[in-house]
C-alpha cells in the first residue's frame, strides 16, 4: 500500500481523473477503491447498473470525500462509448487513464469440444470493448501528461491451453490491439518519447474474497488476489510511460 495515499483526496493519483470500464465485479470495485484511495475521481461504467452502482457507493463510503461516478454504457457502441469519453473529458476537464477490466470466460472439455458460439461471445466481451474503449480515449489521453490505457490479461494468451482456444484467441488479440495503441502512443511521443502508455497486466486468473467462502479448500495457486491486482494497477502511474508503454507487466510468472 502507498503510504501517501490517504483516501482524502491527497494520494497518489491526486487529480487524476481514471476511467474504469467493467467496474461493477470484483476486481472492478477493488480497483474504485484503490485508485479512489490514491487521490484519483474514479468515473466507472458497466452494463449492470444496480451492480455499478453498488461498487460506486461502497468506494464513496470507504473514502470520504472522493469523486466516484458510474454510469450504464454499451461498449459494443463505439458511438456511445466515445459520447462516454467526451462526456468524461468536458466533465473533469481531463482523463488519466482507461482501466480495461471487461471480463468473461467459457471454455471446452477438449479442443474438439469447443463451441464456435463461445467465440462469438468471447470476441464481443474481450475484444470489441477494448476496441470500443481504446479508440475512444485515445485522443483525451494523449492529452494528459500521465496518460495510461491499462489491459487486464492472462497467461493464457502467450500459452493456449486446448480447452481454452476461444478464450485464449480472444485474449491474444486483445494484447496485440493494446500494444498496437502503445506504437501509435510512442509514434505521437516523438523523440522525446511517449508521454502516455499502453500497458497489459498479465495474471494467470483473478481470485476474491466470494470465491474464497465458496471454496474453503481450494489453493488457488498462482492467482492474483483482486486487492493486489488494483495495487498493481495504480502502481503502474508511478512508472514513466517510456518504462510501461507497449510492455506486458507479469503479475504471474511468465510461461
Amino acid at each position: 500500500m502507498n503510504p501517501d495515499a490517504t483516501g482524502n483526496g491527497t494520494g497518489a493519483l491526486e487529480g487524476a481523473v481514471v476511467a474504469v470500464a467493467g467496474a461493477a465485479g470484483p476486481a472492478g470495485r477493488a480497483t474504485l477503491l484503490r485508485l479512489a484511495e490514491a487521490g484519483a475521481t474514479v468515473v466507472g461504467c458497466d452494463a449492470h447498473p444496480e451492480r455499478l452502482a453498488e461498487a460506486v457507493d461502497a468506494a464513496r463510503y470507504a473514502h470520504g470525500g472522493a469523486t466516484v461516478t458510474g454510469e450504464t454504457v454499451d461498449l459494443l457502441d463505439p458511438d456511445a462509448t466515445r459520447d462516454w469519453a467526451e462526456r468524461t473529458e468536458a466533465e473533469f476537464g481531463r482523463v488519466d487513464g482507461l482501466v480495461h477490466l471487461v471480463g468473461g470466460w467459457r471454455g471446452s472439455p477438449s479442443f474438439q469440444e469447443t463451441a464456435l458460439s463461445d467465440w462469438d461471445a468471447l470476441e464481443k466481451l474481450l475484444i470489441r470493448t477494448v476496441q470500443s474503449t481504446s479508440l475512444a480515449f485515445q485522443e483525451a489521453l494523449e492529452r494528459s501528461d500521465k496518460g495510461r490505457y491499462l489491459l487486464i490479461s492472462a497467461a493464457g494468451a502467450s500459452k493456449p491451453t486446448a480447452g481454452n482456444a476461444a478464450y485464449s484467441a480472444a485474449k491474444a488479440a486483445a494484447e496485440a490491439w493494446t500494444l498496437a495503441l502503445g506504437d501509435a502512443f510512442r509514434k505521437a511521443g516523438g523523440d522525446d518519447g511517449p508521454r502516455t502508455a499502453a500497458a497489459i497486466l498479465v495474471v494467470k486468473a483473478l481470485v476474491h474474497d466470494a470465491m474464497r467462502a465458496e471454496r474453503p479448500n481450494a489453493k488457488f495457486a498462482g492467482f492474483t488476489d483482486v486487492t493486489e491486482l488494483a495495487e498493481a494497477i495504480t502502481g503502474v502511474w508511478d512508472r514513466p510511460a517510456t518504462e510501461v508503454n507497449g510492455k506486458r507487466l507479469w503479475l504471474t510468472p511468465q510461461p
